[in-house]
């Protein structure tokens, strides 16, 4: 099978730079590029692509809304992966809500961008541990939307501690070792887990686990801006 992926970044040799990198594999194939937001949604709707790599902050459209409309329009089948740097990954909350499926900063190795791309296309999530971490310390606040009808009583208590794991950017592996159990029985918790709460992937658990009150947030700013 071979990914059909489009680049959006406004800058050039950036955007370039990662469609190259994306060429030289053969089940990744580059459908097109974009400078800015508005273009982004464009080819996506053109190309209909399983993956749309997303730079968060661009003119016009910015990344987060970009992704807000691909994912609604193609619904759900075009996969989005935002990129960011260090100073932007207050904005993380904000993209997993939007439809993103996976977030990386824009100084990951190849290999790392290879391995998100693929796991992305398949349907997962995929978030860099740093940005997870820092989110959860620091950039979200709680919505002032109406309270979620789940509810933590619909969890078991080792459902719970599986969660709060997987907000705070746990691998299953990881989750196995700290809570002493096996591989196999940490996939079987989960799979429970978004069976009862209704979740696509481990982007919609973080959200959850905030919902819930689980994690305390401790503040966020507003939206990035587009870039004029």
């Amino acid at each position: 099978m071979v990914i059909r992926a489009i680049v959006a970044d406004d800058q050039a040799i950036v955007r370039t730079g990662f469609v190259n990198l994306l060429g030289t594999q053969d089940d990744i194939e580059v459908v097109g590029e974009a400078e800015d937001g508005v273009q982004a949604v464009r080819v996506a709707a053109e190309q209909r692509p399983d993956l749309a790599l997303l730079d968060i902050r661009m003119p016009h459209k910015n990344g987060i809304e970009a992704a807000r409309e691909i994912t609604r329009v193609s619904g759900g089948a075009t996969k989005a992966l935002m990129l960011t740097t260090f100073g932007l990954d207050e904005y993380v909350y904000d993209a997993l809500a939007a439809g993103a499926s996976g977030f990386l900063l824009k100084d990951t190795t190849f290999p790392e961008l290879l391995h998100a791309v693929r796991v992305v296309a398949e349907g997962n999530a995929l978030l860099a541990p740093e940005l997870t971490k820092r989110l959860i310390a620091q950039f979200v606040k709680q919505r002032s939307a109406p309270a979620p009808v789940r509810t933590v009583e619909e969890l078991t208590g080792r459902e719970v501690e599986v969660l709060l794991h997987i907000a705070q950017g746990l691998s299953n592996a990881e989750i196995s070792a700290r809570l002493t159990i096996t591989d196999h029985t940490v996939k079987t918790h989960i799979n429970r887990l978004f069976t009862k709460m209704g979740l696509r992937d481990r982007a919609q658990a973080v959200i959850l686990a905030y919902e819930l009150g689980l994690v305390i947030p401790q503040g966020r700013r507003p939206a990035p801006p587009s870039r004029t």
